[in-house]
């Protein structure tokens, strides 16, 4: 299903797109008619979805780029294949479940590389392209722990509310332009990696039933007003209206798709 999005032609990088809502985020630009690089950090995994979004998006068109973007040797190799773009999909980030009082160095380090500083690294090259020419969307993937923190990933949740300054800073710099820059607050989402947690704890019941017992546990998931995992395709559909020329009056926003979990009317 499309929504005539004008985002024909526009070329679009997701970052970490080889699966979960990266790769349903890449499918609904490209349905749109946006030429999407997908991103891994090997040739198998690329070329894979590749394959798989071409069974899922006929007609669509793909550009390959092998990349690990956690790193800084990662975005040159980026900037130097790709040196302009018209929208950046920041949607690179790694999370664990760590008690605060193990979180290493290193593991903090890690955190703030990956999810904060792959961001920091591709806008910075980006919007100066984008700005000379008046036009362009970066957009980053965040997430409700960044509004409401978790007590057991509480470097994710700080690496995630960095990002939502991040992003207004960086709206900060377009203003009179038509350039853009927004976060997306995302919920918990059902993806291969959630599904086979949700299975392991919850081993012996249907998938369904277990599901419901995960979104009604905990401080910020029990007030899910949906009460079950945001679908993949449920992001990849609101990335793509936000990348859109049609949303051109939304700049510097952190814009929620969490289910109703932040109870908050701001």
């Amino acid at each position: 299903m499309t929504m005539d999005l004008h985002l024909d032609g526009s070329l679009v990088l997701v970052t970490a797109s080889t699966g979960g809502i990266g790769k349903d985020i890449a499918a609904s630009l490209a349905r749109e008619g946006a030429r999407v690089i997908v991103n891994g950090r090997t040739v198998e995994t690329v070329d894979e979805a590749i394959d798989d979004l071409r069974t899922r998006v006929v007609g669509g068109r793909f550009e390959r780029l092998v990349a690990d973007n956690g790193t800084a040797e990662g975005t040159i190799e980026t900037v130097s294949r790709f040196p302009e773009i018209d929208i950046l999909v920041n949607n690179l980030g790694v999370y664990g479940a760590v008690d605060f009082f193990d979180i290493t160095d290193d593991a903090w380090q890690r955190m703030f590389e990956v999810n904060v500083m792959s961001g920091v690294r591709l806008s910075r090259h980006y919007l100066a392209g984008m700005l000379s020419k008046n036009s362009g969307r970066l957009i980053f993937i965040a997430s409700e722990a960044a509004v409401t923190p978790s007590a057991e990933m509480v470097h994710y949740s700080a690496s995630k509310t960095m990002v939502l300054g991040v992003s207004r800073g960086i709206a900060e710099l377009t203003k009179g332009t038509a350039v853009t820059s927004n976060a997306i607050v995302a919920g918990p989402t059902k993806t291969a990696g959630a599904v086979s947690f949700i299975g392991q704890v919850y081993s012996g019941i249907p998938y369904a039933e277990a599901e419901a017992q995960f979104m009604g546990l905990g401080a910020a998931r029990g007030t899910s007003l949906i009460g079950r995992l945001i679908e993949p395709g449920e992001i990849g559909s609101f990335v793509a209206y936000v990348s859109s020329p049609l949303a051109a009056a939304i700049n510097g926003a952190a814009l929620r798709i969490e289910g109703g979990i932040v109870r908050s009317v701001f």
